[in-house]
């Protein structure tokens, strides 16, 4: 069983311009030498309407810059490995294929984040060459890294004010042309560096998106037995919009595998409704670049649907990774040459977009969220405000039972997959597949 950190209360304040309409979107990622078997901008710019079509709002470009060759994995190698922030890749095209990219993400009325690598770079990076003196050296002068198996990435040190500068003026570089940023293991970055970019990249992009790849507890906890920065969600939370729900992730995968009960995996993002601001938004998620793809991890039809409809219910941004929307199960490989199977599962298009008429609805935007485990691996989910309910009975193990519900009798339609639920007596027969439902509070 993976060892837990409780999660505390903690006093943190949001980033204060934080839209709650977040919770509303989804997000896709796009890894862009893997997504075709091209492996450019240009494929991924004919992809687009395809990706719109399943109901996305901001579309999340892995990094698109050079990638290094002194110490790389792989042939390939891999993309958070950046030898030059202020160029993008020659494999995926030019700047100007780029800047088609995203013109034409715009045109379809969805925004484009691009990922920023800010704790590392390769061993033969352009700072590297012209800056040495802004990275981390072991007792031996050399370059080094905190994290021993990044082996092909050496870390920056952010005492140097003029690593600031620099890092902040390649931000409002890029911000003239994306919507925001992705930022690797920002709890790794200074706080207080990520509240001056913030500020500083507004006066370029108002609106600007912030997501943190925020990291598990036990990464803080090993991280600050070393000395190292390693920042919590409430620290990332006063500078970014976004984070990841890694706070939670170690319940969600030990429930998987069997090592905690249900209830301790709805207690955990439950308590998420305490202990941070009252706007904050978790990027959820199934899968990532980093973990097992779900139609993988969660094996069984039912299964999949069940948490493929609880990930769209849940407070908070949705996460896909390109080739969710296919069962894909393999995970395409950081550091080869490794395209995406298109044709490698079902095509769940149509459900994506009932989910993401769902996730429009104004009780997902602001409400009082809890989440409670039933009998038969059955999760119960609820977002309460002004004497509405939207309710969720998810069986995560497709299983048959009766759920309790606060709920007025009567038939409503079952927004999940259509067709409508019964409530009587309190009561909802789960038939094995999700039901979502909005009513009035019981």
């Amino acid at each position: 069983m993976t060892a837990h950190n409780e999660i505390r209360e903690v006093d943190s304040v949001m980033a204060k311009n934080t839209a709650k309409e977040y919770r509303n979107q989804v997000m896709y990622s796009v890894f862009v030498r893997n997504h075709s078997v091209e492996g450019t901008f240009e494929a991924v710019r004919r992809d687009l309407e395809r990706i719109k079509a399943l109901g996305v709002d901001v579309i999340w470009l892995m990094p698109v810059h050079p990638i290094g060759k002194t110490a790389r994995k792989g042939t390939a190698g891999s993309p958070y490995a950046i030898s030059d922030y202020r160029a993008v890749n020659p494999d995926y095209g030019t700047l100007e294929d780029f800047r088609r990219l995203v013109e034409d993400i715009h045109r379809l009325n969805m925004k484009c984040i691009i990922d920023v690598v800010y704790n590392h770079t390769s061993p033969d990076s352009w700072l590297a060459h012209n800056h040495p003196e802004w990275f981390y050296h072991k007792s031996d002068g050399s370059f080094g890294n905190h994290v021993g198996d990044w082996t092909d990435i050496v870390d920056l040190d952010y005492s140097n004010p003029g690593l600031w500068e620099y890092q902040i003026e390649t931000l409002k570089y890029w911000a003239a042309m994306v919507d925001g940023f992705r930022c690797d293991v920002a709890s790794l970055v200074p706080l207080d560096f990520w509240l001056r970019a913030r500020e500083e990249v507004e006066a370029v992009r108002p609106g600007c998106i912030w997501l943190a790849e925020s990291v598990e507890p036990f990464f803080i906890q090993a991280a600050r037995g070393q000395g190292i920065t390693a920042l919590s969600d409430s620290e990332i939370f006063q500078a970014f919009d976004l984070s990841y729900e890694y706070d939670i992730y170690p319940y969600f995968q030990d429930y998987l595998d069997g090592a905690l009960p249900l209830s301790r995996y709805a207690e955990a993002v439950t308590q998420q409704e305490s202990i941070y601001p009252d706007n904050y938004v978790k990027l959820r998620f199934l899968e990532n670049h980093d973990r097992l793809r779900a139609a993988a991890a969660i094996p069984g039809e039912a299964a999949l649907l069940n948490w493929t409809a609880f990930l769209y219910f849940q407070k908070g941004m949705t996460l896909l990774y390109a080739g969710q929307e296919r069962g894909c199960v393999h995970v395409p490989d950081l550091f080869e040459k490794d395209p995406v199977d298109w044709a490698s599962g079902p095509d769940q298009t149509e459900l994506l977009r009932r989910l993401y008429a769902l996730k429009q609805n104004p009780l997902l935007t602001d409400s009082a969220y809890r989440v409670q485990a039933l009998a038969g691996d059955i999760l119960r989910a609820e977002h309460c405000s002004g004497g509405r309910q939207l309710t969720g009975i998810f069986s995560l193990k497709g299983n048959c039972g009766l759920a309790a519900v606060e709920a007025p009798d009567g038939i409503y339609p079952n927004l999940a997959v259509g067709g409508s639920v019964e409530v009587k007596f309190g009561r909802v027969s789960c038939q094995g597949g999700p039901i979502i439902f909005e009513a009035p509070r019981g």
